[in-house]
């Protein structure tokens, strides 16, 4: 669960600073609107609001599911910190579906410098979902099922047109509230960053069925046992390798992944959002071809065996039609 100590945030980094000078303290999924340290119900508006004198000791913030790299350069007040991307383990099949990369030898000590001063030799940025599928992306009601953009969202005063309850502001509004720079403006020197669908959900896709049903855990473990970690399979594996592994869509969908083009659905006010790969249309489409290429490749290799084969077939639709002896 999710302690809720009822601290305000720097009594918490004093605590944490007099217990010992080499504590950390990095502020998580620093976007969501309600518990989190830019969050619209926050109350703060920069780090120094948060921390007062004793921001300087925040090296890290995290920036959530809602929320990737690109988003958090728009906002300067940001470049003094180091981003980071950590998974929130609602279970275990959930590590590592946000990763930061670091280098070098693993430990505390060497995580707490990195993140005080980040260079290419030490840290090799993040590895996000598509923020999109974050479950505070947009603004929204989720009660009344609006989905709305920062602009649409100010059109209607922020008020659900549905229901005329205020709505909840997602990620990408407070975003674009605090963004002192334009989204194609980028600060100087930044780090790596790259983006991942999970396995699990990547095949629940191409299945068409949930990320938690037998055939999706089978396949995934067969996966992983044959090829590797998931985190290679998904981001450095050539995608030819999959063929042959009885995933038809596969290998595209990691070229697709990769390419990101993928099709978005975002998320909001609690309400996740969804990520795919292909159209149903198209997979099904797809997936037609592919069968009717297997079986004209299967006819052409029988060849000359088809004739025997229909004949043998004749005989046997025969004898199960002759009378059975008593």
């Amino acid at each position: 669960g999710r302690p809720i100590p009822g601290l305000d945030p720097l009594m918490l980094l004093e605590i944490c600073l007099e217990a010992s000078s080499e504590s950390m303290l990095v502020p998580a999924h620093i976007w969501t609107p309600w518990f989190s340290m830019l969050g619209s119900k926050s109350g703060f508006d920069s780090l120094e609001e948060c921390f007062g004198d004793l921001s300087a000791h925040i090296t890290a913030v995290e920036t959530g599911l809602s929320s990737d790299a690109p988003m958090n350069w728009r906002v300067s007040d940001l470049d003094r910190v180091t981003l980071i991307s950590n998974s929130d383990l609602h279970s275990p099949s959930n590590l590592g579906r946000n990763a930061t990369v670091f280098r070098g030898t693993p430990g505390y000590s060497a995580i707490r410098a990195t993140l005080a001063d980040p260079t290419p030799d030490n840290f090799g940025g993040t590895i996000d979902m598509f923020p999109e599928e974050g479950k505070y992306h947009c603004d929204g009601h989720r009660k009344c099922g609006v989905c709305l953009e920062p602009e649409e969202s100010l059109n209607h005063d922020c008020i659900c047109p549905e229901c005329g309850k205020p709505l909840t502001l997602g990620v990408l509004h407070r975003v674009v509230e605090l963004a002192d720079r334009d989204k194609n403006q980028l600060p100087d020197n930044i780090p790596p960053f790259e983006y991942i669908i999970p396995l699990n959900e990547i095949l629940a896709g191409l299945f068409d069925c949930g990320v938690n049903t037998k055939r999706v855990r089978t396949v995934y473990n067969d996966l992983v046992q044959k090829h590797g970690p998931e985190l290679e399979i998904l981001r450095t594996m050539p995608p030819e390798q999959l063929d042959g592994d009885g995933v038809e869509l596969l290998p595209e969908a990691i070229r697709r992944l990769r390419d990101g083009n993928v099709i978005r659905k975002p998320g909001f006010d609690g309400e996740y959002g969804v990520i795919r790969l292909f159209e149903d249309d198209e997979r099904d489409k797809i997936q037609q071809a592919a069968l009717v290429e297997r079986a004209r490749s299967m006819t052409a290799r029988l060849g000359s065996r088809v004739e025997p084969l229909a004949h043998q077939t004749h005989n046997v639709e025969s004898a199960l039609k002759s009378p059975k002896p008593r």
